[in-house]
């Protein structure tokens, strides 16, 4: 290993030495468990006999930030730092035994071996550009084979050329949000997700509640709106599907308007008791960003998302990509492309629905008719449902004492500073995505009981 240190002028040699090594250790420079160089390659490098670093080392093991094996060399120490056995305790108590918050998909079905397979047949056959810096818009075998699945999955029109790739739906949204005129503001459904809110405000927009029943989005409201931020497959978080009137409704205010409706379609492969619902980008391919992203069938980690822009603002977009970060990373792009084209994303995304259907249906069974229970919408589809109660604050409280997370419908309402605000509805919105296939079924039972204030 290289190893950085600055001895101090007129300072001798070896103490000079232990004074560097071990400020690197304390200043976590030198993480525990990492191995030193060896004597003689150490002392080449500082231009200083091997005796003065033998010295140096074993001093410091015998003060204890080194420890010292005959085979293993010497490494640094573990050394208890001020206050993390308090912050390890507090991080034991925020995690919670059952996790049911939506949001997540179940990264333990990541499909590891076939991202392996696509991984390594995509290193292969890269050229060496591919290794250079990129398209902004991303590469084009990803924006290719992406052009393909959406098609013929979601019914998207996305010819290759007005697709740009992206780290992920939340740049897609920023960098809409800096580029469409800002004068009339972005409707956002209410309720929604406050995270976006607070993405379109930080990148410099204005946030409108547009109000969501169970037909989805009212378009009535929206005015001057610049553009309209919709989730028409199942809405988040209510679960509802919007209606074809209402699709209508909005591509007219659009058309009408020139404006904007920006189409997150974050789970809209999980489609379980009818045929899925196509895209509301086909509708109207001229006046419909489409956003996906493989956060929710893959794994958010891989940061990979995608837009799918009308031709009149793909300059634009570029241009503001290019300036964020330049290109999405390269490696994950070639692979997504491969595990597309040899329809391992197909079977992954059957295989997927198969689990989080039999998922639903557990939830649905234990925590119907339960008392206090006024309903269960949005089960048709995604990876989370609307359990309506009677009081949610009351719920909540039994949640936190069984060690049950869930996310509490009243967050994701409007309000005056986007402050949690109690809606027309009470509800706990539930995940069933995030456990484990061994997890779930306990944290289900929890959930019953916590309903059924037993």
């Amino acid at each position: 290993m290289d190893l950085h240190l600055e001895l101090a002028p007129g300072e001798g040699r070896r103490d000079g030495l232990e004074r560097a090594l071990r400020d690197a250790v304390r200043d976590g420079r030198l993480a525990a468990g990492e191995r030193l160089p060896a004597t003689r390659r150490l002392a080449e490098e500082l231009g200083v006999s091997r005796n003065t670093v033998k010295a140096a080392y074993d001093q410091l093991v015998a003060e204890g930030y080194f420890t010292a094996r005959q085979g293993s060399g010497t490494r640094v120490a573990e050394l208890a730092s001020p206050g993390a056995g308090a912050v390890e305790t507090a991080a034991r108590v925020r995690a919670p035994k059952f996790d049911l918050r939506p949001g997540s998909p179940d990264v333990g079905a990541f499909p590891a071996a076939a991202w392996l397979r696509a991984l390594r047949r995509a290193v292969a056959t890269a050229p060496s550009l591919a290794y250079d810096y990129g398209d902004p818009r991303g590469r084009i075998e990803l924006r290719t084979a992406l052009s393909g699945y959406l098609g013929r999955a979601r019914g998207v029109i996305a010819p290759p050329e007005r697709i740009v790739v992206t780290s992920g739906y939340v740049q897609g949204l920023a960098l809409l949000t800096r580029v469409l005129d800002e004068d009339g503001g972005f409707g956002m459904e209410d309720p929604g997700l406050p995270f976006h809110r607070e993405v379109v405000r930080r990148n410099g927009g204005t946030v409108v509640p547009v109000p969501v029943d169970e037909r989805g989005a009212v378009a009535d409201g929206l005015g001057d709106a610049a553009a309209v931020v919709v989730t028409p497959a199942h809405q988040y978080p209510t679960g509802v599907t919007l209606h074809p009137e209402r699709r209508r409704a909005l591509t007219d205010w659009a058309r009408a308007r020139g404006a904007l409706i920006v189409e997150d379609d974050y789970d809209g492969e999980f489609r379980y008791d009818r045929q899925p619902v196509g895209a509301l980008q086909g509708m109207a391919p001229g006046c419909v960003v489409y956003l996906g992203t493989a956060s929710k069938t893959l794994g958010p980690a891989l940061r990979l998302g995608w837009m799918v822009l009308p031709p009149a603002l793909v300059d634009a977009v570029v241009d503001a990509k290019l300036h964020s970060d330049h290109h999405t990373e390269t490696l994950g792009q070639l692979a997504l492309a491969e595990l597309i084209d040899s329809h391992a994303y197909d079977r992954h995304v059957r295989a997927c629905r198969l689990r989080y259907r039999r998922r639903r249906d557990l939830l649905v069974e234990r925590i119907a008719g339960r008392p206090g229970v006024r309903g269960v919408r949005g089960i048709a589809a995604g990876l989370h449902a609307l359990v309506e109660v009677d009081d949610e604050a009351e719920v909540l409280a039994r949640a936190r004492v069984e060690g049950l997370a869930v996310g509490a419908l009243g967050e994701h309402w409007h309000g005056e500073g986007d402050q949690d605000r109690r809606g027309p509805v009470q509800g706990l919105v539930v995940g069933y995505g995030t456990p484990r296939e061994r997890v779930y079924p306990e944290a289900v039972e929890v959930l019953g009981r916590v309903l059924g204030g037993a």
